[in-house]
């Protein structure tokens, strides 16, 4: 089945504030702290989580934009055993799979992988990570719910 028009119409002119929340959230992430590539990695690695191919799309295309090779691009999904990736890129990988994968064995981000994420980011840039985290699982339930339109601008990516 393919959908042809999304399910909600912009969320940014249903309620404006929106954009506000997200310029403040790209400012925090575009710090300079993390390289655009790594947060598009996480972010990326989230939409796959998710099973979201508005999100696959959208981050994907930004990790083109930002220089990230191809083979870095299509081996997220497989990151532990692609070569391709720096500890620091396989770190944030690790901390998005923790924060969105439940651990039935107990907390998602122990102690242990916290203190190697320590060791790759300073505290400045590590709290950058979270919010790139963040950034991606705050407009997580509009791209599941309001199921966006993939690779289309964003004026056509919401229904009328």
């Amino acid at each position: 089945m393919t959908t042809t028009e999304s399910r909600l119409p912009n969320p940014a002119v249903l309620v404006p504030e929106l954009k506000d929340i997200g310029g403040a959230l790209y400012r925090a992430t575009g710090n300079g702290t993390i390289p655009q590539t790594t947060i598009g990695l996480v972010q990326l690695r989230a939409g796959q989580i998710a099973g979201n191919t508005y999100l696959t799309v959208l981050h994907t295309g930004n990790l083109r934009k930002a220089g990230a090779t191809e083979q870095s691009i299509t081996a997220v999904a497989s990151w532990r055993d692609a070569p391709c990736f720096t500890d620091a890129e396989r770190i944030a990988l690790e901390l998005v799979e923790a924060v969105l994968t439940p651990n039935p064995s107990g907390e998602r981000v122990p102690d242990e992988l916290y203190a190697r994420a320590s060791e790759q980011y300073d505290d400045r840039a590590l709290a950058t990570l979270i919010m790139a985290i963040g950034q991606v699982c705050f407009f997580l339930p509009l791209a599941l719910i309001g199921k966006p339109l993939p690779g289309v601008s964003p004026a056509e990516q919401w229904r009328p």
